[in-house]
């Protein structure tokens, strides 16, 4: 057992991961890293129900307005972001708290990533417009007949993935599975992995009122700030997608809110999908404040 301990805070959206986290470094006295792939973006705030600024001055938080959406963000570039800011915080404490829901930063940062070759920026470019242009399906398409391997295990409702994946063969004409090893690298401190979970209802309400709130908080407005980037990487994901077929007559207002809500329910059930699968987590419910903290203390 290594003495440095990092306790990682996961589940699906909406779950209140923010706020167990909150406690968590509260109770430790320590800081929080977190592991949320779009809330590192300073101009992305409502659409990706970042952390207020009252619970940002409560505790430090990594890798919260790290980032431009300009910036390519990725999940290697996390694992080194990560594994930088976990030392810094060990410098003062034992305890490190990470949180978030992207499943692949967090599997990135516990075990490591296979080595991908870069992949060129015009290809990464083109692959994004065409699916920009002829959406989920046309993507869908062409991973399946240029790599059926990768397909077969994939998040098929993932555009992020299935993008990746037709970068790797764009770039070298191999399947994505080609540059998988399985080998996962060893970290010099120990890991607790916290899952939070509810009831489907529950999860379904609290997603519901998140939408409900982040309209009454302007979100129109946020993403109409950023219509002349709808093209980047960073605003290709739930939240923001939706309102720019509202801004652009696609659909009306209310359609683009159904839209949201029921994507976003979708992407809860990617989530638990994922980590469910992960032996090491540990489950608990939200409000189970007392077991967390006496199976954390158990643990260090």
């Amino acid at each position: 057992m290594h003495k440095k301990t990092v306790v990682i805070v996961c589940g699906p959206t909406a779950i209140g991961k923010t706020s167990v986290a909150l406690q968590l470094a509260l109770e430790f006295n320590t800081q929080i890293i977190s592991a949320d792939s779009r809330q590192c973006f300073k101009e992305l705030n409502i659409g990706v129900a970042k952390p207020t600024d009252k619970e940002l001055e409560q505790v430090t938080h990594y890798f919260i307005n790290s980032n431009s959406i300009k910036d390519e963000v990725n999940a290697a570039s996390f694992e080194t972001y990560a594994l930088d800011s976990v030392e810094e915080i060990f410098g003062s404490n034992t305890i490190a708290i990470m949180v978030g829901g992207t499943g692949l930063y967090i599997k990135a940062f516990c075990e490591g990533l296979d080595h991908i070759p870069k992949i060129p920026t015009e290809i990464r470019n083109n692959i994004t417009q065409h699916y920009l242009s002829n959406g989920l399906a046309w993507l869908q398409k062409q991973v399946l007949e240029k790599d059926p391997t990768y397909w077969h295990i994939a998040e098929q409702q993932n555009p992020q993935r299935l993008m990746r994946a037709l970068e790797v063969f764009e770039t070298t004409g191999n399947s994505i599975n080609h540059y998988k090893s399985g080998s996962k690298a060893n970290r010099d401190f120990n890991i607790i992995k916290i899952g939070l979970e509810t009831t489907r209802n529950l999860l379904y309400q609290n997603i519901n009122e998140r939408v409900d709130e982040m309209m009454q908080n302007g979100l129109i407005n946020e993403v109409k700030s950023l219509l002349p980037y709808k093209k980047l990487n960073a605003l290709q994901t739930v939240g923001y997608k939706e309102i720019f077929n509202y801004l652009e007559g696609v659909c009306t207002l209310e359609e683009a809110i159904e839209l949201l809500k029921k994507n976003t329910r979708h992407y809860s059930k990617r989530q638990i999908t994922w980590f469910k699968k992960d032996e090491q987590i540990q489950w608990f419910q939200p409000n189970e404040w007392s077991k967390i903290i006496a199976f954390i203390k158990n643990k260090t």
